[in-house]
């Protein structure tokens, strides 16, 4: 793209000056001012600083055509009309969500300490909190894999599946034949993937090939050769709901090197939550909100409520209550975001300690502030990333962040063994959130993304131990560690800029 722009630059002012120096200069004036509109524009919007920063340094780089780029790409029809979607499937389903049946859920003193994130799912997101239902972590890929196989033998009516990446192999052809079977067993049975996630994944017409095998499909977002901006908003989410019953989300997506079949940056370190009873009916709508959102037809998503009688009145789901569970999505087309959201206010209500697993480090200003602020006030901050990246430029960037962090007293860590995929926040053995949104711009501000918080749940324990279990395979980073050369420091200077984009 930067190198185009320069092309037709440089191809247009080379046309100018073989031209009239009147034609020049009004055109020179026009373009310039156009491009001070612009930066004027973007300054009063109400977006993050850092995308600010970046187009205001692209516009500067380019006056004459980086004003028009940005009206090009703020003012596509498609980014608009998916947007418009969006924001009326988010009405049509907020009441959806609302726990059925004999579930009221007391916020006791239990949870006096896990209010202000509660509220905000609640009233802002319009994410509700339910209880009735049990978690299960799996600390691994392997233990996932384990685990949704025998699940997914146990579907009796549908099967719903929403995932990033697939690859046929060691765990996905496993998973294709159950579905097929339960297919013919007469079960509904949907698989959404993102396309530019399986790109290189997948065979073409992919989706053809499940549908030969009764698996209703959908390939969200498929990739143009066009230049437009909704190709940046991929689905990124990982979702399996069996019956609206039982519920998985998480770091893994079904491709072998998830359960370490295939070794292609070390030991891949993963993370995912098993929910069973209400909450569950919650990761069930997002999905469901997805797929009819694509589908572009109107679906009654109660008729897969998993919890009423013959006479289709609501019953109690007679799961037994562990804590609160609290689903959650995050969509780049609503005022929210509540990815980040979420992991700021456990860096704000923490008081003792937060430890975080996440396989990238590219925070904005706010999220850095947070983290940083939440160290300094005594709170125990840990922060554990990959010693091996599957994106290099995303590795350098994310080490950029090191000296700061560790100067304003943030411990970080390096899994040794390979990549740390894992998205899990646990603060003072009381909240816990596990789910799909990395600390990158991309997952926190372009993304569908997706998670589960977890209070006062038996399974952030779990999760606690999981973390100073995965410390031991670490190396700790010190400030001699970030120590950098003229070149390092101009290289990760230059990448901060583009973070956004990254």
């Amino acid at each position: 793209m930067v190198l185009f722009l320069l092309f037709i630059q440089l191809v247009f002012i080379l046309f100018l000056i073989a031209g009239t120096h009147m034609i020049f200069s009004y055109l020179n004036i026009f373009f310039r001012g156009l491009s001070l509109i612009v930066c004027i524009y973007i300054l009063n919007r109400q977006t993050k600083y850092a995308y600010k920063l970046l187009w205001i340094f692209v516009i500067l780089l380019f006056p004459i055509f980086g004003g028009i780029v940005y009206v090009f790409f703020q003012t596509q029809f498609t980014s608009r009309k998916l947007r418009r979607q969006v924001q009326r499937s988010n009405i049509q389903y907020e009441t959806l969500f609302s726990p059925k049946g004999d579930t009221e859920v007391d916020l006791n003193d239990e949870n006096k300490d896990n209010l202000p994130l509660i509220k905000y799912l609640n009233n802002y997101a319009k994410y509700p909190v339910y209880k009735n239902t049990q978690a299960v972590y799996c600390d691994s890929g392997e233990k996932f894999f384990e685990l949704l196989l025998e699940e997914l033998e146990k579907a009796e009516k549908y099967i719903f599946m929403e995932f990033f990446v697939l690859r046929q192999g060691e765990m996905f052809d496993p998973i294709i034949d159950i579905l097929e079977r339960k297919a013919r067993q007469g079960l509904d049975i949907r698989m959404i993937y993102d396309d530019v996630g399986c790109f290189t994944s997948l065979p073409p017409n992919f989706n053809n090939f499940l549908e030969e095998k009764g698996i209703k499909c959908l390939v969200f977002n498929p990739f143009k050769a066009i230049l437009t901006s909704s190709q940046n908003n991929r689905d990124h989410r990982k979702i399996v709901s069996i019956d609206g019953k039982t519920a998985f989300t998480g770091g893994i997506n079904l491709a072998d090197e998830y359960i370490n079949a295939e070794d292609r940056f070390g030991h891949w370190k993963d993370a995912a939550i098993m929910i069973q009873g209400m909450a569950a009916w919650s990761l069930t709508l997002i999905f469901l909100h997805m797929w009819n959102l694509e589908k572009s037809r109107q679906e009654d998503p109660m008729s897969f409520y998993p919890w009423k009688n013959n006479e289709g009145e609501f019953v109690p789901c007679g799961v037994k209550s562990d804590g609160l569970v609290q689903p959650y999505a995050d969509s780049p087309f609503d005022s929210e975001h509540v990815g980040e959201n979420v992991y700021i206010h456990i860096f704000k209500n923490a008081k003792n300690y937060v430890y975080i697993n996440t396989p990238y480090l590219v925070v904005d200003d706010t999220l850095l502030s947070s983290l940083i602020l939440s160290a300094k006030s005594g709170v125990d901050v840990r922060i554990i990333t990959p010693y091996r990246w599957d994106k290099i430029i995303l590795g350098i960037v994310s080490r950029s962040y090191y000296r700061h962090l560790i100067n304003s007293g943030v411990k970080v860590y390096e899994y040794t063994k390979g990549f740390n995929h894992s998205k899990t926040f646990i603060s003072d053995d009381r909240v816990a959130t596990v789910g799909t949104t990395n600390l990158d711009f991309r997952s926190l501000y372009l993304h569908f993304e997706c998670g589960v918080c977890l209070y006062n749940n038996s399974a952030i324990e779990k999760i606690k131990e999981d973390f100073l279990n995965t410390l031991l395979v670490c190396r700790q980073i010190t400030l001699r560690d970030c120590s950098r050369n003229t070149l390092q420091n101009i290289v990760q200077d230059v990448l901060r800029v583009f973070a956004p984009i990254l």
